[in-house]
């Protein structure tokens, strides 16, 4: 539903020892949608929205409560500025620059809430200039090589005057570190109103203490939800230039497919971030 863009910006994550902790979250890698959503209801649609963020504002402040009883709380915070917001291989922010923040609380169960934003852009215009994910879910290790990280992601497109906004199951595991498979489904993929299914699996190799690679492919079989499946590929080159900071690079190519039911949006592109951790 919303692509991703060629540079990627800087990701600012905070700490606080005493309960609150801000770190750097991953490049995001959020959405892209195509222009063609049918229209709906536009107070409805803020309602909706509106109903959303207040929603996960209050499962947020709940796990904070709830950490709080624990001694176990730890928030997360983020801010970037890219110069492309890509998604699964197409831009969301039409290839130009986007600001984005993310914060994050989990509790020591391993339960966890989040909402990330992000300006957006798309051809043809849908109306959509932000977009909101707000994710509850839960994340732990499996075993000592195991993880898994499961969660339902609602993207909220505020004030679009259309029915750009839909929900996602994810579920991710990941092995050492070194290797992850992520899976995903919704009923109503990209707001199209049809079931979609996506699928990634992506590869980290350290090259030494500072510089490591990353390589992912991921396929998304659409079943007409907004056009025809695609096939997605990007390789990272990330850098730590001191303990806080990270430079990334990262290419990425799409199919044909890709290219035809995202006009501009898809094919090759590149993305330059600069993330930094406190």
């Amino acid at each position: 539903m919303i692509p991703r863009p060629p540079w990627q910006g800087f990701t600012l994550n905070l700490r606080w020892r005493g309960g609150i902790a801000i770190e750097p979250l991953r490049p995001c890698h959020r959405h892209c949608r195509p222009g063609g959503q049918t229209a709906f209801d536009e107070e409805a649609s803020a309602v909706k929205s509106k109903g959303m963020i207040v929603a996960t504002a209050a499962a947020l402040a709940g796990l904070l409560c709830a950490g709080g009883v624990q001694a176990q709380v730890q928030v997360t915070g983020t801010a970037a500025l890219t110069s492309d917001y890509v998604w699964r291989g197409s831009s969301q922010s039409d290839g130009d620059p986007a600001a984005q923040v993310g914060a994050k609380v989990t509790v020591g169960s391993g339960w966890y809430a989040s909402a990330w934003g992000s300006n957006v852009s798309f051809t043809p215009d849908n109306g959509a200039r932000s977009e909101f994910d707000l994710v509850a879910g839960w994340s732990g290790a499996l075993s000592p090589d195991w993880s898994l990280d499961a969660n339902l992601t609602r993207y909220v497109y505020p004030g679009t005057g259309r029915a750009l906004d839909w929900t996602e199951l994810n579920v991710t595991t990941t092995w050492k570190q070194r290797a992850w498979l992520q899976v995903a489904h919704s009923n109503d993929a990209l707001a199209g109103g049809r079931r979609g299914t996506y699928a990634q699996l992506g590869v980290r190799v350290p090259l030494n203490e500072r510089v490591r690679l990353e390589a992912a492919v991921g396929q998304y079989w659409l079943a007409t939800a907004q056009g025809p499946d695609y096939l997605h590929g990007q390789l990272s080159a990330i850098a730590t230039l001191m303990p806080a900071w990270e430079l990334r690079a990262t290419v990425h190519d799409t199919d044909s497919a890709a290219k035809r039911l995202f006009p501009g949006n898809a094919g090759g592109r590149w993305e330059l971030a600069l993330q930094g951790s406190f």
